[in-house]
């Protein structure tokens, strides 16, 4: 396929326009054209994010509602996590797991409050932009029968973040400020009817705002006018997310990957694990629950390079013999901390904080120091 025909397949979030008179470069991205970075470059915007306040197009991801008395009980019965005790406007990241426990997407769940649920659905969820029709169809083929699953492909997603966010988007709805980390609820924001929570991937204090395709350009323009607001691309999204300690599907965590071994287990609560009131009951629970119990061979940590040189995705890591331990599945060099900074799995016997390995980089080893994650701490508003 020629260039432009691949171009002209690729699809284009609402926000399309917008970009290409932003200047932004384009690049494909889980099918669609999206912005990589704009004039201002990937650097800036990155430190525009963590200093002040960056707009995100994230339209291309999947989203949905779950309708139904059911959807909960449901939905628990694909995910490890607690849905039925998801209070009103409150929101719980989660994962479908296959039967041998590995990952077929992480997710957002938000149970909209009364105001919210007529257009909402009993369950609000986002999923990834790349797995979004296979999401689809696994819910659809498991749960459907329990509840409606209606996906929401009119809807624009907006990520807006960073400390200043919050002054930002509430000088247009001060509403949006008794929000906290992972709660959400409607709100009118520029004249349109958004659906906003306190969440986004960067690390930082931020909201993702879900608006109706119509009225997406016209919202993103009101808030690029806030002198607190510039546009930012996937690049500085890459950047924020691994400076964060945040997984990305099909990188950090695939199919191959159990929640244990990816250091997700905060995200399993007491009641869905091994003796809990509903423990089980979702694919992969038995190895799941064995991995809890008996910890993983490997696992999922941080690593800080020694030196300038930057370790990217794919580059093996080894010990001081050579012999390979692992590979890294996301590495940059953190603008924010100003030294590389990667992930990998790793075997236990590695994976203490402290702990030296090196990075082979092209035939050279480079040292790296297992830390912890978060490389840069986060700074979610929990009120």
């Amino acid at each position: 396929m020629s260039a432009a025909s691949t171009a002209d397949a690729l699809l284009h979030t609402p926000l399309h326009a917008l970009h290409l008179e932003l200047g932004a470069r384009m690049v494909p991205f889980a099918g669609y054209a999206m912005p990589v970075q704009y004039p201002s470059g990937l650097m800036a915007e990155h430190k525009q994010c963590r200093e002040s306040a960056a707009l995100f197009d994230v339209s291309h991801m999947g989203q949905l509602r779950l309708i139904g008395a059911d959807a909960a009980a449901a939905l628990e019965t694909l995910v490890p996590v607690d849905v039925i005790d998801l209070g009103a406007g409150k929101q719980r990241y989660a994962f479908f797991p296959n039967e041998q426990g590995g990952l077929l997407d992480d997710l957002m769940i938000t149970r909209p409050g009364a105001d919210a649920v007529g257009d909402f659905g009993d369950l609000f969820v986002v999923v990834n932009a790349g797995c979004k029709d296979q999401d689809i169809a696994h819910l659809q083929a498991h749960i459907g029968s329990r509840c409606e699953v209606r996906p929401l492909p009119e809807r624009a997603l907006l990520a807006l973040q960073g400390p200043k966010a919050v002054d930002a988007l509430a000088r247009l709805n001060p509403g949006v400020k008794a929000l906290t980390f992972m709660t959400g609820g409607r709100f009118t924001v520029a004249g349109a009817d958004c659906f906003i929570t306190r969440s986004g991937y960067t690390g930082e204090d931020g909201f993702e705002i879900s608006v109706h395709e119509t009225q997406a350009i016209a919202l993103a323009r009101e808030l690029l006018a806030q002198p607190e607001v510039q546009a930012a691309g996937l690049g500085a999204r890459d950047t924020l997310r691994l400076e964060a300690g945040l997984c990305l599907y099909g990188h950090d965590i695939t199919t191959t990957t159990t929640p244990v071994e990816a250091a997700l287990t905060w995200a399993i609560q007491k009641v869905r694990r091994a003796g809990g009131a509903r423990a089980g009951g979702y694919p992969g629970a038995a190895v799941i629950d064995a991995q809890l119990a008996a910890g993983p061979s490997r696992k999922r940590v941080g690593l800080v390079g020694a030196e300038r040189a930057p370790v990217r995705e794919g580059a093996k890591i080894v010990d001081a013999n050579g012999q390979e331990l692992g590979v890294v599945t996301s590495g940059t060099l953190g603008p924010t901390v100003n030294t590389p900074v990667a992930m990998a799995y790793l075997p236990i016997s590695h994976t203490a904080v402290g702990t030296q390995v090196f990075a082979d980089v092209r035939g050279k080893k480079l040292p790296m120091t297992v830390a912890a994650t978060p490389f840069t701490p986060n700074r979610y508003y929990r009120g």
